[in-house]
């Protein structure tokens, strides 16, 4: 659709403009990564492992239009490949695609109308500044982070059994964001804050990063269930933070980077001696507060049945415990039979692991068991008695399900090195079998990026591995970490990283498109203090993102992939900013912040995964305000991804997600079409519409128009709509000849004069709603 271009008659210089130039110009080893290689190794190194230099800024011959010192980067492309950048795009797409990239919804009509009509010099740095002062921002860079971190709120595997806890990793994620809290610290944290604030709620809950894995409770070998957390939380730093996929090399050399089997279980030696305490009591607040009344009312409810359930496993508690352990594989006896004085580091996790998934219900298996199996020696008669009344009490206890909490806890989640400072050995495995283990190594950075040695303190309750891991991470002789999430941040506003493969900085990844501009921008940011604000504040004000993302066939063929940016990209917007913005429209969002995860409602058709008994799938919220929150806040089940988001590409959480698909399926159109929620919501913005715009029907599209593309229509779109509504009034007319005609109306307090008319109106705001103007971003 026609969209008018204006050139802004303002030019705007960052105040952090001439310290960044004047730091170009300084002694480049002080740069990050500078100090961490003799300069001959370095010089062989893989360009991304090489440390981060200070680029000069280029001279570039449109100086009127570098308004950031990292459009000198991208202009100095543009104009060697024979183009020019494209103009300023208009005032109001500017503010919509700004808010909905640092907010992940769409602006009101009325913060359109203020930029639009803001004559000052500052308006645009008012807007930005507005925009990444907000707790919306937060939110919004959680959702990318948290798609890094594999968030869940469930385990995932056959049970998918409800983690309770993991919303307080979230809300740490989001509260992170809103502060600026450094993105070094912010890593430190994730990675070793038990280590580095033991006792600290707030800093605890970080390491939800590393506890997010996909776990399997009914694992019987406790030995390989421990490789396979460890693989993953290895894995996960590789990718997330670091931006290779050394975890290629648990099973062989890597094919095209330098990391040896070595390495990799070098790397894996760090997470040795992490285990993971679900229990931990949390701070009482207004989440606990009401998570103990709801409990209480249960509790009371059920009193009786748990405590004659529990009789009942306490006159078999021995034997069903013993029989319980016996049903674990050899390996995983050996440190459970173990006696404790005789424990090892190993023998720690394996018992710890043991009492973390061990309750009641599994004790319940041996009167299951030795009812049912009558060679048992245990068979008896009283046992089949006692198992079938422990049945009754089940299915009776079951009917109560209704009155358990839905959401929240008393508890959080931390790692923890369970009291003690020795770690179990890691060996290099025979092809990454765990059963088949071959020279013993000791924590290490991998070789292939560094020489250096970690310097690793043990306290009296912690090996300190991660902490010197997550020390060396953020430290100057890294030249990773700044680079990949520079880049990460880039890819998040253009749709491409300056290195493609946003997670695989390796020699089979993409090379970058400008590299200068990548090393400018990590410099910067550690320069910056790793401030993610700073980083994010210097593209928002750039004349790069300011480009107008009209076709230009002169790019399109000199550029094709639009590696140069000299033409803004068009984004499909991802699932959470369709259905947050169909909320903002609609006036129902519920801006509420943090809190346990809610679940809206899902088509009634829809089953999943999920201990049925005591966790189902999805118990639909209770209080109907939870409907409305942003998708972030929607319970996030392994086995069952909230529907509509699932359709538009959500992330998927059984892996780290570095980066949003984006597919085009008759789906999409169909879901957003025949939804019923999305009906209803466009039936609030119908009236909305009506409320602000008056009875006028032109002024009513106009209005609709602002709420969702921050303009007017053309009069051709106007005129289309227009006639949409005489047609489709007579259609709806023709349908309630027979006078069982069920309209669906604005959802307003005024009566209508033409209902029927007034239910065409429903259906042009859900088919305006359906455009490619609102699902896009320009």
């Amino acid at each position: 659709m026609t969209k008018t271009l204006r050139r802004s008659a303002f030019t705007l210089l960052l105040s952090a403009s001439a310290s960044v130039l004047a730091l170009a110009e300084e002694n480049k080893s002080a740069s990050p990564g500078a100090a961490s290689e003799p300069p001959a190794r370095a010089a062989r190194l893989h360009w991304a492992w090489q440390p981060v230099q200070a680029p000069a800024i280029p001279a570039v011959d449109q100086k009127q239009w570098v308004r950031s010192p990292l459009d000198a980067f991208v202009l100095a492309k543009i104009r060697a490949n024979g183009l020019t950048p494209s103009p300023d795009t208009d005032r109001a797409t500017f503010i919509r695609r700004a808010t909905l990239d640092a907010w992940g919804v769409i602006p009101t009509p009325e913060e359109v109308v203020a930029f639009v009509e803001d004559q000052s010099p500052e308006a645009y740095e008012k807007v930005i500044d507005r925009l990444l002062a907000s707790p919306r921002y937060g939110e919004r860079q959680a959702r990318f982070w948290l798609d890094l971190a594999r968030y869940a709120d469930s385990s995932g595997f056959q049970n998918d059994t409800a983690r309770p806890n993991m919303f307080r990793y979230r809300d740490y994620v989001i509260k992170a964001f809103n502060e600026d809290k450094p993105y070094s610290q912010f890593i430190r944290e994730q990675i070793a804050g038990d280590e580095i604030a033991p006792g600290n709620q707030d800093v605890l809950v970080a390491t939800g990063f590393l506890a997010g894995y996909p776990d399997n409770s009914n694992s019987r070998d406790l030995v390989q269930r421990k490789y396979q957390i460890t693989t993953d939380m290895t894995d996960t730093v590789g990718q997330a933070i670091l931006g290779t996929t050394v975890g290629c090399a648990r099973c062989h050399n890597h094919k095209s980077d330098k990391f040896t089997q070595k390495d990799y279980f070098s790397l894996q030696a760090f997470f040795a001696n992490t285990a993971f305490d679900e229990k931990i009591s949390a701070r009482k607040g207004e989440v606990e507060t009401a998570f103990e009344k709801e409990r209480a009312i249960y509790d009371e409810a059920t009193k009786a049945i748990r405590a004659r359930q529990k009789e009942i496993i306490d006159s078999v508690r021995e034997a069903a415990y013993k029989y319980h352990k016996e049903r674990y594989l050899t390996d995983s006896r050996e440190s459970i039979f173990k006696p404790k004085d005789q424990w090892t580091a190993l023998d720690r996790w394996v018992n710890h692991r043991l009492d973390a998934v061990t309750d009641d219900t599994q004790l319940g298996a041996y009167l299951r068991y030795t009812a049912d199996d009558k060679t048992s020696p245990d068979h008896n008669a009283e046992i089949v008695k006692k198992a079938e009344e422990y049945l009754k009490l089940t299915a009776e206890l079951r009917k109560f399900q209704n009155l358990r909490p839905t959401k929240g806890s008393l508890n959080y989640t931390a790692a923890t090195e369970l009291g003690h400072s020795d770690a179990p050995p890691t060996h290099v495995l025979f092809v990454g079998n765990h059963e088949k283990p071959l020279e013993e190594v000791p924590p290490a950075f991998p070789e292939a990026l560094t020489s250096e040695k970690p310097n690793i303190k043990p306290t009296a309750t912690s090996s300190g591995r991660r902490t010197a891991l997550a020390d060396w991470l953020v430290s100057d002789r890294n030249p990773l970490t700044a680079r990949v999430f520079v880049n990460r941040v880039w890819n998040q506003y253009f749709g491409k990283g300056i290195v493609g493969t946003v997670s695989d900085f390796g020699k089979a990844g993409d090379k970058p498109t400008n590299q200068e501009l990548l090393d400018f921008l990590a410099y910067s940011f550690v320069q910056d203090g790793w401030s993610v604000k700073k980083l994010h504040r210097a593209i928002l004000l750039s004349s790069t993102y300011r480009q107008s993302s009209a076709h230009r066939e002169d790019v399109a063929k000199a550029d094709p992939d639009n590696k140069l940016v000299a033409v803004f990209p068009r984004k499909r917007l991802e699932a959470e900013e369709i259905r947050d913005s169909i909320l903002v429209a609609s006036g129902k969002l519920n801006e509420q912040i943090g809190g346990p995860s809610v679940f809206p409602p899902i088509p009634a058709n829809l089953t999943g995964g999920g201990n049925f008994n005591f966790d189902p799938s999805w118990t639909t919220a209770k209080d109907k305000k939870d409907f409305n929150r942003r998708s972030l806040y929607i319970f996030t089940r392994r086995s069952l991804p909230y529907p509509l988001l699932e359709t538009f590409d959500m992330a998927n959480s059984q892996q780290i997600h570095s980066k949003r698909d984006v597919t085009t399926t008759p789906l999409q159109a169909l879901t957003l079409y025949n939804s019923d929620i999305v009906f209803e919501w466009s039936q609030a913005l119908a009236g909305r519409v009506i409320e602000e715009a008056g009875a006028d029907e032109t002024a009513q599209i106009d209005r609709l128009y602002l709420v969702l593309f921050g303009r007017k229509p053309s009069d051709a779109e106007r005129s289309a709509l227009l006639a949409f509504l005489d047609r489709h009034r007579s259609t709806i007319a023709g349908k309630g000849e027979d006078g069982k005609l069920s309209l669906a109306l604005p959802i307003v307090k005024a009566k209508f004069v033409d209902p029927l008319r007034a239910s065409a109106f429903v259906d042009l705001v859900h088919t305006v709603v359906n455009s490619n103007d609102f699902v896009y971003r320009f």
